[in-house]
């Protein structure tokens, strides 16, 4: 069986075992190991688990969604009672400073804009408001402003690294720029690239991280 095909019935196979993915919801398409989504669901939370399921199969080098949102008539709310649950949502979460976030509506698609303290406050922010039944979408715009003088040291995302247990801090070099943080190297999953981004998104004093990880693990083909 070649490679493509291999991890494409791979991801398929996951998304099926998915509880919250209805078989044959979401189409998939593999070339050299990047996959693409296809298809329809019935809220924006199934979309992103579409995505994180895939993301972890092994081999994946890349993943392009390109799923639809598109709600039943239960689901449907007003731009009004979105933007009112919304609120609440964010108040009912004490990690989240509500009162440095303000929230659009507009047909449904959301945008948070504003500052906080940490990424995991932007990151709560975002789940909180992608769960919620009725919501077709959500631009995160939210920025990070530290309200110290944090410095940014680079051992220190590099002892994060070689903490983690599924990461080689041997191929992961990390280059430190004011608040930015750059990584690149190579890991062997997307799973790997996406926990060095957000440890290193854990840094005292991180404004921003590009993140130029490759993924490399090679799929073994099977003839069948």
């Amino acid at each position: 069986m070649k490679i493509d095909a291999l991890l494409q019935r791979n991801v398929q196979d996951a998304l099926n075992y998915e509880p919250t993915i209805m078989a044959g919801e979401i189409g998939v398409i593999v070339m050299d190991g990047i996959v693409t989504l296809t298809g329809t669901v019935d809220s924006y939370s199934k979309k992103l688990q579409a995505e994180k399921t895939a993301r972890r199969v092994k081999g994946v080098k890349a993943v392009v969604e390109k799923i639809q949102v598109r709600l039943s008539k239960s689901a449907f709310k007003s731009d009004l009672d979105l933007a009112a649950e919304i609120v609440e949502a964010l108040q009912g979460d004490y990690s989240v400073p509500r009162e440095s976030i303000s929230v659009k509506v507009e047909d449904g698609y959301v945008t948070l804009e504003g500052s906080v303290l940490w990424d995991y406050q932007r990151k709560s922010a975002y789940r909180n408001v992608a769960r919620i039944i009725g919501v077709k979408g959500v631009h995160n715009k939210l920025s990070l402003h530290s309200a110290g003088k944090d410095v940014l040291e680079k051992e220190a995302v590099e002892r994060a690294i070689s903490r983690h247990w599924s990461l080689d801090p041997n191929t992961i070099f990390v280059n430190v720029t004011n608040n930015e943080v750059s990584l690149s190297g190579y890991v062997d999953s997307l799973y790997q690239k996406d926990e060095a981004e957000r440890l290193a998104w854990q840094a005292p004093g991180v404004q921003h991280v590009e993140n130029h990880l490759t993924v490399e693990h090679k799929l073994r083909a099977i003839n069948v």
